[in-house]
């Protein structure tokens, strides 16, 4: 009889353990992997060691109890290596931290999640399609200068984009401007204004993705090694509350500044940065930004972009 009740027992950890990959939260999924594999935390810490990684036994504690998360680059290092010494399906850990995430976000109204920016991207795949343009246009972005406007509403305003790109092949003629708003924005009533060095072209939405995509024609024809100047902006204010700002990247390029500015009617509590790599990694690189009690911003610059995301995020209260 015995003998049946460790089966049991094995049965039911095993359970546990599907059932806590498949739902989560991330702490309960590691303290069910640990469990079903009857490691004590020591044995853990010894394992991640002959893995190159350092982690100690009262992280590792706090992490299966939910007390902290892991967030660091050396701490999603042991996570994925958790994987591996708990003999774990690729990627399962590290999905629920990325859940984790988005379901913080998700008591934010306005936040917008890496998963939502892939989907507008493959929107805008078929928007790109559709106007057979090819995604890059041709051109490298050696420098993006982005101000975003806050309003008065606590609302996403609009935005300015001060381009420097390179031609990397002949008779270029056009850049393809995206814009993707907040949640429950109405991208037909945005408006799209050529400021220097361009005209409007033709202007496509997407309605439940929030995308718009808009042609901005040149007045010259670059060939491959020209670079060019040139400055756009976008009228938005569709939306609710907005919490925060993302910019998304493909290919590495070049420097990205970022600077969100606040209407003196609506100031946050508090501003940060953050950054993405995937869609499956959390966010990292939190860092607290001072906002400027005389121009009312905050900014981040990226002196080489690299693929995935980055962004301001801010507390109203």
């Amino acid at each position: 009889m015995p003998h049946v009740t460790q089966h049991a027992d094995v049965a039911v950890v095993t359970a546990e353990l599907d059932s806590a990959l498949r739902g989560g939260p991330f702490h309960v999924a590691l303290r069910a992997a640990i469990a079903a594999r009857g490691l004590p935390l020591q044995r853990v810490q010894h394992h991640l060691s002959r893995y190159g990684v350092k982690v100690g036994v009262t992280s590792l504690s706090y992490w299966q109890q939910g007390a902290r998360r892991p967030q660091r680059p050396e701490s999603l290092r042991a996570v994925r290596a958790l994987e591996e010494i708990l003999q774990l399906p690729e990627e399962s850990l590290i999905r629920l931290l990325a859940e984790a995430d988005e379901d913080s976000s998700g008591q934010r109204p306005a936040a917008r999640s890496y998963r939502s920016l892939v989907q507008a991207s493959d929107v805008l795949d078929r928007m790109l399609t559709e106007l057979n343009l090819p995604p890059d246009g041709g051109l490298h972005t050696l420098g993006h200068h982005e101000r975003v406007r806050i309003g008065a509403r606590r609302e996403l305003a609009g935005r300015e984009s001060h381009h420097i790109v390179r031609a990397h092949k002949d008779g270029i003629d056009r850049f393809v401007a995206v814009h993707h708003g907040d949640p429950e924005c109405a991208p037909e009533r945005m408006r799209v204004h050529a400021l220097e060095n361009c005209r409007t072209g033709r202007v496509r939405v997407h309605h439940d993705s929030g995308v718009l995509v808009a042609e901005l024609l040149f007045d010259t024809r670059l060939r491959a090694g020209d670079t060019f100047l040139f400055r756009y902006g976008v009228e938005d204010g569709t939306a609710g509350v907005s919490r925060e700002y993302v910019r998304g990247f493909g290919p590495a390029g070049g420097q990205y500044a970022l600077q969100v500015h606040f209407d003196e009617r609506a100031l946050p509590v508090r501003c940060h940065r953050f950054a993405q790599h995937s869609p499956a990694a959390p966010r990292s690189g939190r860092q607290e930004l001072p906002l400027s009690n005389h121009h009312r911003s905050v900014h981040l610059v990226e002196p080489r972009v690299r693929t995935g995301v980055v962004g301001i995020g801010w507390d109203w209260e």
